[in-house]
């Protein structure tokens, strides 16, 4: 009879114990389900610290665009995808004559606002700095031929373009074919701003287009996104872009608001 309670008490205890086992099943599952929770907080944090750095660099450092047009050929063909450069400018500097760059033409080479505004507006306005959609209308790449000081004039077909009183020979990045300008110009630059041409010059809109519209077809520097430094696509187009020679004459003429 003893025992009896001895057999109680050990019933008890294994009736006590069964929910004890429950509970350290339940814990064992918690345990195996926070490292899975863990490492998922983990790419998330991975994948936001991605996609902020690549629009710190987008907003800050370099751009990719896509060419839109042939106005550039043979330099850019359309399609190309390139890098422009945001620091090229900074910190004092001015774009050069010969250097290709893109620029945001609202207020010279398009008239009206940049685009839509709203969330959508802003939706396609960080695709555009991821480079996951065009540039869109306002946005143009072009060939620095002179800078604020400069006097740059043409007299039409068969002729160089000069800048200040220098000819420029142009010819180893015009589109073949392709006179210096069929349209005969003569311009200051005034300071601060620049005189843009396509090296397809027949088949570019630049500068020279919209002398009559506000703006006079010049292009603030303020405009300028950056400069374009490479081609990245397609891969058998990778290459550097860099400022060719022809101005190298021109140098020490004025420019940059020493109007001459």
């Amino acid at each position: 009879m003893e025992s009896e309670p001895g057999a109680g008490s050990g019933s008890e205890a294994g009736a006590r114990s069964a929910p004890g086992a429950g509970g350290g099943a339940a814990s064992a599952e918690r345990d195996a389900e926070e490292p899975v929770r863990s490492r998922s907080r983990d790419l998330l944090l991975l994948a936001g610290i991605c996609l902020l750095t690549l629009l710190l660099v987008n907003a800050f450092v370099v751009r990719p665009f896509a060419v839109p047009s042939a106005s550039m050929e043979n330099t850019l063909l359309t399609g190309d995808r390139l890098i422009a450069n945001q620091l090229a400018y900074s910190f004092g500097g001015h774009p050069q004559r010969g250097e290709v760059v893109v620029f945001d033409g609202t207020g010279s080479f398009r008239q009206g606002p940049a685009g839509p505004a709203g969330f959508w507006g802003g939706l396609q306005g960080l695709a555009r700095d991821l480079g996951l959609a065009p540039a869109g209308d306002s946005v143009y790449v072009k060939r620095v031929v002179g800078v604020g000081g400069d006097r740059v004039t043409s007299t039409g077909p068969g002729a160089r373009i000069t800048v200040n009183g220098v000819q420029v020979d142009e010819s180893s990045y015009l589109a073949p074919g392709d006179e210096p300008s069929n349209v005969p110009f003569d311009v200051v630059v005034p300071a601060g701003e620049l005189w843009v041409m396509g090296d397809h010059r027949s088949a570019s809109r630049d500068s020279r287009d919209h002398l009559g519209e506000p703006g006079g077809g010049f292009v603030p520097e303020s405009k300028v996104i950056g400069r374009a430094e490479w081609v990245v696509y397609p891969v058998g187009h990778w290459r550097s872009l860099d400022g060719p020679e022809a101005f190298a004459a021109t140098g020490g003429t004025g420019g940059h608001g020493d109007q001459r």
